[in-house]
């Protein structure tokens, strides 16, 4: 009865989430069905299990949620966003109008925008070179994922993604765990998504298909609130709030544009590897401060003290872009809680399913995967990443269950922790993108695009290709180790 009881549990968590059910409710619901059907005390696992575990999860990332939504607004309402995407468009041009996406995508996301930020952003860019060079819409919502879901989210070293920062208090790494691996496994994404794009464009010329009309046009269904509950489990911003503040008409030069972006990147990796490793943090060894060592801690400030610093930089570059300060900051602000708490009821809701004596079924079938540890982590959080339809949620869910048994695995095998990172993060950026994430959802949204139009190409550019990344980051790791 308790494999049933998780199985149903979860079952019920995922059937009601994708019709548009608030998981702030269906978690702990969930967990109190797994709960019962387990013989294990209701109110118990609900107050002391599910909320301590939410609580810790809210305790050592909502700072990043915040700071990344506050960031991304600030950006968006600054008008340094579209700048970019103006200048890729300049560049770049109708004649490239797939690469000029992908690429303004990846600037963005990677520089420490936030993914929902970047998409209202980046699909009026899309249809506006799209029709130009007559491509079909369908292809928009694949050449956005491509730049922003992929290798900037989850494999390029350093990426300030809340994916990124999740496996370091785990693991004891940085944002820039295995950075050659990193860098590899994201050409092999790029690589792989442009060339399926350049055939699937080339396959709609020779058709005879052109732009032709869209259903909606873009950011059409963005007041929805089936997507506004399905996106937040997704990413770390509430599309609710990208309606409020005041974006600018403008706009800054592409240099001040980017700078903020410049810096998310070059302060991380100061603070990584020169600053914080030169400062005496003995004392967080104390009661008072938790005990925690310091490298469980390290990594998550280096990316909001990156964030500070951008953020204060946006401030300073375009004050007098920013006329409705108050009314922006608060939607950044606002933007990062009902994500943050979404993600943590999911991981409230992992951490009952971990406690009951049942879980130690699915623990010995995870753990007797052929292929060691790096094979059994990218699976398990493949298949959570998958159920959840959250990144995020999925990893964190798989590291709380299974996180130390893994570290002390790969300890055995002579393994770095920054490749069970590495494979941690990518696992959790494959499945994730599954027709019931809400990233897809809001994607094909804000596209004014459907499923059945759109869907097999954001498959092949979003999960076959970060699944041969992932492949080939096990393969290389295993024989020569992290790097």
């Amino acid at each position: 009865m308790g494999l049933l009881g998780i199985l149903l549990g979860l079952g019920l968590l995922v059937w009601f989430a994708y019709r548009g059910w608030s998981v702030l409710l269906l978690a702990p619901l969930s967990a109190l069905i797994a709960s019962f059907l387990s013989g294990e005390p209701l109110l118990a696992n609900w107050t002391q299990t599910f909320m301590g575990s939410a609580a810790s999860f809210v305790g050592q990332f909502f700072p990043l949620f915040l700071l990344g939504a506050l960031f991304g607004k600030l950006m968006e309402d600054s008008g340094s966003v579209s700048s970019i995407a103006d200048f890729m468009t300049e560049k770049l041009g109708a004649q490239r109008a797939i690469l000029a996406v992908v690429l303004a995508g990846a600037i963005v996301t990677y520089g420490g925008v936030s993914l929902f930020v970047a998409l209202f952003v980046l699909a009026p860019m899309a249809e506006a070179l799209f029709r130009v060079a007559d491509i079909p819409r369908r292809l928009m919502p694949p050449a956005i994922a491509l730049g922003t879901f992929t290798f900037t989210m989850m494999a390029l070293p350093g990426t300030p993604a809340i994916q990124n920062a999740i496996p370091m208090p785990f693991f004891g790494t940085t944002p820039f765990a295995a950075p050659g691996l990193g860098i590899i496994a994201s050409a092999i994404m790029l690589g792989f998504g442009l060339w399926w794009l350049a055939g699937a464009e080339a396959r709609a010329r020779l058709a005879g298909e052109g732009f032709g009309d869209g259903a909606a046009g873009v950011n059409a269904h963005l007041d929805d609130p089936l997507l506004r509950e399905r996106a937040t489990t997704a990413r770390e911003f509430d599309p609710a709030e990208i309606a409020h503040g005041h974006v600018s008409t403008d706009r800054p030069s592409i240099i001040l544009a980017a700078l903020p972006l410049v810096l998310v990147i070059v302060v991380n990796l100061l603070m990584s590897f020169v600053v914080l490793p030169s400062l005496d943090f003995s004392f967080l060894a104390e009661e008072r401060w938790g005990g925690v060592p310091f490298a469980a801690v390290s990594g998550v400030w280096s990316v909001a003290v990156a964030l500070i610093v951008a953020i204060l930089a946006t401030l300073a570059l375009n004050w007098r872009r920013l006329p409705k300060l108050r009314e922006t900051m608060d939607a950044g602000a606002n933007a990062s809680v009902l994500p943050i708490f979404s993600v943590a009821s999911l991981v409230g809701f992992g951490a009952v399913v971990a406690a009951l004596p049942a879980f130690e079924l699915v623990r010995d079938w995870v753990l007797s995967i052929e292929g060691g540890p790096l094979v059994s982590l990218a699976v398990a959080t493949n298949i959570l990443a998958a159920l959840t339809g959250s990144a995020s949620g999925g990893l964190t869910i798989a590291l709380d269950a299974l996180g130390p048994t893994f570290l002390a695995r790969a300890g055995e095998l002579g393994i770095d922790p920054a490749l069970l990172h590495r494979v941690a993060v990518m696992s959790a950026g494959t499945l994730d993108s599954l027709p019931h994430s809400g990233a897809v959802v809001t994607l094909l949204a804000v596209c004014g695009a459907t499923p059945k139009q759109s869907y097999l190409d954001i498959v092949m550019v979003a999960i076959v290709g970060a699944i041969v990344a992932l492949v080939a980051v096990i393969a290389l790791g295993s024989v020569v180790g992290s790097f």
